[in-house]
């Protein structure tokens, strides 16, 4: 039986329909699927010679998005994600600056601890967790911490 032009026309039209209705439906499915990249949302390892010296300039981690700071009371891991808007916040700090932190964005101006000391900003930095394990520190990037305020429970007690 010969297939007429008409009907094979039109199996070729709803066949390409088809093919770009799954895969316009694969894609949004896609973009839904969550997409974990680089180290950020993880356990990260900080190496002894890599924690700063007390109100020494903090270690920056470009993958998990934070700054370890070193103050009298231990360690804190600083979010380097403004609560504003959620800019990145870089340190500034001495002899450029009197603070420690500032939003380039909308000048928000945050302390060595994390504390806003200028700007619309909200609310402190945000914090992420820190456990010490001998000579290793490791900052948990998934649990990341709200507060109004520093605290000395903020920070995790570390000798070298």
């Amino acid at each position: 039986k010969k297939t007429q032009r008409r009907t094979f026309v039109r199996n070729a039209a709803l066949g390409a329909a088809g093919v770009a209705g799954l895969s316009m439906t694969a894609g949004f499915g896609m973009l839904l699927w969550p997409n974990k990249t680089g180290a950020f949302g993880s356990e990260l390892t900080v190496n002894a010679a890599d924690v700063p010296p007390v109100e020494g300039e903090p270690y920056r981690n470009v993958q998990g998005k934070f700054y370890l700071v070193h103050n009298e009371d231990g360690l804190l891991a600083l979010y380097n994600k403004c609560p504003h808007l959620g800019c990145a916040v870089p340190w500034v700090g001495p002899p450029d600056s009197d603070q420690a932190f500032q939003c380039p964005c909308h000048g928000s101006m945050y302390d060595y601890n994390g504390v806003i000391t200028g700007g619309p900003a909200p609310r402190p930095m945000d914090y992420m967790r820190v456990t010490v394990d001998g000579d290793r520190v490791i900052v948990d990037t998934g649990d990341i911490r709200q507060r109004q305020d520093y605290e000395p429970s903020q920070a995790v007690p570390f000798t070298a």
